[in-house]
């Protein structure tokens, strides 16, 4: 199982970018699927994810600004980013909750290779 993301990009503060996040490999079905981030000298953490029902969830410094969706039929999330701040500057990671050919009892974690936001002033 491969989560492959894209999207990221320079920015100016203010500006928008589209994040986007496929599955793909031996899947079953996917639970949830989401975006975090990781600044420099920071922990990772959590901006936005949704389930396969469609149910949302967002940080509270994210929500307004950033909109989170999803293509079952894709395995994909996309995650649209607006009025984007300096703050918004890190590696922002994919992850999904999989169940797999291979393991069809279990469900396990899973974590794209991320892609870069910077946000300038």
């Amino acid at each position: 199982v491969q989560l492959q993301a894209s999207g990221g990009g320079l920015v100016q503060a203010g500006g928008a970018l589209r994040l986007s996040c496929a599955a793909s490999g031996s899947i079953v079905s996917i639970n949830h699927m989401g975006w975090y981030r990781q600044a420099p000298g920071k922990k990772r953490e959590l901006v936005a994810a949704v389930s396969s029902g469609g149910s949302t969830n967002y940080a509270d410094s994210m929500k307004g600004r950033f909109t989170i969706s999803r293509d079952n039929a894709k395995n994909t999330i996309y995650l649209h980013m607006n009025n984007l701040k300096r703050e918004d500057t890190a590696v922002y990671y994919c992850h999904a909750n999989i169940v797999t050919i291979i393991d069809p009892q279990r469900e396990s974690d899973y974590w794209g290779q991320g892609t870069q936001v910077t946000v300038s002033s």
